[in-house]
């Protein structure tokens, strides 16, 4: 099977729902009881699209302000960024817009925005309109979900909407970064691995996995 790989970086304030979203779309279920993430956390899902494994390397980034010097490490590198927000706090909207003025003044190449107001399950406590976040995703070219990790509401669409993106982004050669290999391709009596896997890691696993080639 064709594959794409694909580095995925969630970015928003603290509490916002950021784990639960990778959780529920990875393992179909939500944990209640979640703790905060410290620094990041890393996950792998997929998506076949057309036939087409979309392999979703995604960094779930600490909320917390003390952790925020942290992320460019994480997004450094990313195809694509969630900014995740509380559809029933505006502050971490206004966050959100921050988190997406430094990413486009600071990331080099094509990445992906995804603007995301989460927590639909509380409606009646919504504060940020749907057209307010829909306009302001408008603004930077960015698409907007709805979601709840709680009840599944929109996260399986947000996830297969950002797959199908990379992987016409790869097909169409709009993004040098991204492109369809073969997977296991045997080179010499050894599995090769892709090169986005190495690119993408900091420098320590990167000579690790170079040393071990």
């Amino acid at each position: 099977m064709k594959t794409v790989a694909v580095k995925i970086v969630i970015l928003g304030s603290q509490g916002v729902g950021k784990t639960s979203l990778v959780t529920r779309y990875e393992t179909k279920s939500f944990q209640k009881n979640t703790s905060s993430t410290i620094g990041a956390s890393f996950s792998n899902v997929e998506a076949i699209i057309d036939d087409v494994k979309v392999k979703m390397q995604v960094w779930d980034t600490a909320g917390q302000e003390r952790f925020r010097s942290m992320a460019p490490m994480y997004y450094r590198g990313a195809n694509a960024a969630l900014l995740v927000f509380d559809l029933t706090k505006y502050d971490t909207f206004t966050d959100v817009k921050a988190w997406a003025h430094e990413l486009t003044h600071r990331v080099e190449g094509e990445l992906m925005l995804v603007v995301v107001g989460n927590k639909m399950d509380l409606a009646e406590q919504r504060v940020v309109p749907a057209a307010t976040a829909r306009n302001y995703a408008a603004s930077i070219g960015a698409p907007f979900f709805e979601t709840s990790a709680l009840d599944n509401t929109g996260v399986q669409e947000m996830f297969q909407e950002v797959a199908a993106s990379m992987l016409q982004q790869a097909e169409t050669n709009t993004n040098p970064n991204l492109r369809v290999y073969s997977t296991e391709v045997s080179t010499g009596g050894c599995w090769s691995r892709p090169y986005w896997l190495v690119k993408t890691m900091n420098p320590q696993v990167q000579n690790t996995l170079v040393s071990l080639q």
